[in-house]
C-alpha cells in the first residue's frame, strides 16, 4: 500500500540517547510531507489530464473513422453517380444514333419517292408536249390544206386571208 501524508505525519520513531533532534525531524518530515502532497496532487492532476487527453484523443478518432467512412461513401456515391452519368450517355447517343438513321431513311425515302414523281411528271411532259405537238401539226396541216380556198368559194378573199393569218398568228 502507498504512503500517505498522513503516514508521515503520523509515524512515531523511538527515541534513544544520542539520537536526532526532534525539532529538526519534525520541521523535515512537515517539508516532506508538503512536498509529497505537492506531488500527490501533480500526479492527480497529471492523471485527471490523461485521462481528459485520451477522452479527446477518443473523440478525435471517432471522428476520423466517421469522416473517413464518410469520404469513402461519398467517393463510392460520386463513382455510382459517374457511372450512371456514363450508361444515361451512352443510351442518349444510342437513342440520337436510332433517330438520325431513322431520319435517314425516311429522307432517304422521300427523297427516292420525289425523284420517281420528278421521273413520272417528266414523262407526262414529254408525252402531253408529243401530243401537243401533233395536234398542232395536224391543226397547220389542216389550215394549209387547200381545202380552206374551196370553202371561201367567192367570198371576200382579203376577209378569208386576214383569217388566216389571224388563226395563224393566234395558234
Amino acid at each position: 500500500m502507498p504512503l500517505t501524508p498522513l503516514d508521515i505525519h503520523n509515524k512515531e520513531f523511538g527515541r534513544r540517547l544520542r539520537g536526532y533532534d526532534e525539532d529538526e525531524v519534525n520541521e523535515f518530515l512537515d517539508q516532506v510531507i508538503k512536498d509529497y502532497e505537492a506531488l500527490i496532487r501533480e500526479n492527480k492532476e497529471m492523471q485527471n489530464q490523461s485521462l481528459s487527453l485520451q477522452e479527446k484523443l477518443n473523440h478525435f478518432s471517432n471522428i476520423e473513422e466517421t469522416l473517413s467512412k464518410t469520404i469513402i461513401v461519398a467517393q463510392e456515391a460520386a463513382d455510382e453517380v459517374k457511372s450512371n452519368s456514363k450508361k444515361e450517355a451512352q443510351l442518349i447517343v444510342k437513342e440520337a444514333e436510332k433517330n438520325a438513321d431513322r431520319i435517314i431513311n425516311e429522307a432517304l425515302s422521300k427523297s427516292r419517292k420525289v425523284s420517281l414523281e420528278v421521273e413520272e411528271l417528266k414523262k407526262q411532259a414529254s408525252i402531253y408536249r408529243a401530243r401537243f405537238r401533233s395536234l398542232v401539226e395536224a391543226q397547220l396541216e389542216l389550215l394549209s390544206n387547200n381545202g380552206w380556198d374551196s370553202l371561201e368559194g367567192s367570198g371576200d378573199r382579203i376577209s378569208g386571208d386576214r383569217m388566216s393569218n389571224e388563226m395563224i398568228n393566234n395558234s
